[in-house]
């Protein structure tokens, strides 16, 4: 993490909306100059996603409807740290198996963000995931719903890149991911930090999972 040029005081934060996923408060905010503006903050809880990857090279997608866009979109498998003392390695694990039905045994950190600094403090983790299983019938987890029309979907990471560049692959988080590990393949891999790693966003969430 680099240097702060300069301090932002919080001078005064005022709470304006609880909701299911997230809150909303406002900050006043002092500057650098000394004068004091207001700024809107959506409080998130974080989250992690999945770029699962075959040994031939498929990765593993999932199409969703989301409603704030009005259409499904295709994404990483991926959800919110919204169950208490849980890791961001133990919930990847659970979003992998319960949106694409997938065990894995290779776990690496592909990348860290954060979706849209300038109104939000969510903060995301994307892992890497190989050695893959599939889960039996019987034990595929029940969805509810948007998840009940959800379609797991596979594509070459090739041509997920393609998808990318040419507007088809929309999901900020997706796109990351893809380029990310498209970008770390030449080298086997050998850049990315364990599945482990600390992660300065959350750093409660980046302990060694149950």
């Amino acid at each position: 993490m680099t240097a702060e040029r300069h301090r932002f005081e919080v001078v005064s934060s005022e709470h304006r909306f609880s909701g299911s996923v997230f809150d909303v408060r406002t900050d006043a905010v002092r500057m650098p100059d000394g004068s004091v503006a207001d700024r809107d903050v959506v409080v998130h809880p974080g989250a992690v996603a999945v770029l699962a990857l075959d040994a031939d090279g498929t990765a593993v997608l999932v199409r969703q409807y989301r409603h704030a866009v009005g259409h499904e979109l295709l994404e990483l498998p991926a959800g919110l740290l919204d169950v208490d003392g849980e890791s961001a390695l133990t919930g990847a694990r659970r979003e992998l198996y319960e949106e694409a039905a997938l065990a894995a045994t290779d776990w690496a950190v592909l990348l860290d963000m954060y979706n849209s600094s300038g109104m939000s403090d969510e903060a995301i983790r994307v892992y890497l995931a190989r050695g893959l299983t599939e889960i039996g019938e019987q034990d595929r987890f029940a969805t509810e719903d948007e998840e009940s029309s959800m379609t797991v979907e596979r594509y070459p990471l090739e041509e997920l890149v393609r998808m990318a560049l040419a507007g088809e692959l929309v999901n900020a988080t997706a796109v990351a991911g893809v380029l990310a590990a498209w970008a770390t393949r030449a080298d086997g891999w050998a850049g990315l930090r364990p599945a482990e790693a600390p992660w300065p966003a959350r750093p409660d969430r980046a302990r060694p999972a149950e």
